[in-house]
């Protein structure tokens, strides 16, 4: 498997916007790796995957309480930790949070394999929910199936922890990084 390159744009994934307080730049962010120099050996350290949710995504994508807990070469897992808030009609976890998770997880399992955040968009996501998830976190895992230099394809599993072979949803995205 490959790792994509970084960008020229310090947009953030989830608005396109810079991020608060910042003007956006030509440059690339300093922690990114040219494709030259990038390295599935040198995945992202979990304090540095924990900054990129805090300062990269909008306050809605923080809401959701999010946490990082494993990053690897090609794959990033986070916790959608339970809430009330989170549940629709019914007691089940919403789709949405679900769908902005999986999302999320992908830009974490993206910044993992470049060693460090770099400008993407998503350009494609699609999620089948296959039950409902009820009073429970959930482990949603994020893994890359093919890297390019323009393009990143990522499949992503939802799962209740005590569940782990019994998934509560399947997503799939692509990225795409401009420049």
């Amino acid at each position: 498997m490959t790792t994509p390159p970084p960008t020229s744009s310090d947009s953030d994934p989830t608005t396109g916007t810079a991020p608060s307080g910042t003007a956006p730049s030509s440059t690339p962010p300093a922690n990114t790796r040219s494709a030259s120099t990038r390295s599935a050996e040198h995945p992202l350290e979990l304090a540095e995957a924990a900054r990129i949710l805090a300062d990269r995504f909008a306050p809605w994508v923080q809401a959701l309480g999010l946490s990082v807990v494993e990053t690897g070469a090609r794959h990033a897992v986070l916790r959608l930790p339970w809430s009330d808030q989170l549940a629709r009609d019914g007691g089940g976890l919403s789709g949405q949070a679900m769908m902005a998770a999986a999302d999320t997880a992908t830009v974490v399992a993206v910044s993992s394999a470049l060693g460090g955040f770099g400008p993407m968009t998503t350009v494609q996501q699609s999620i089948t929910f296959q039950r409902a998830a009820r009073g429970t976190d959930l482990l949603v895992t994020a893994r890359l199936t093919k890297l390019g230099r323009r393009i990143a394809f990522a499949d992503i599993t939802l799962t209740a922890p005590d569940a782990p072979d019994d998934p509560v949803a399947h997503a799939t995205t692509v990225y795409a990084f401009p420049g």
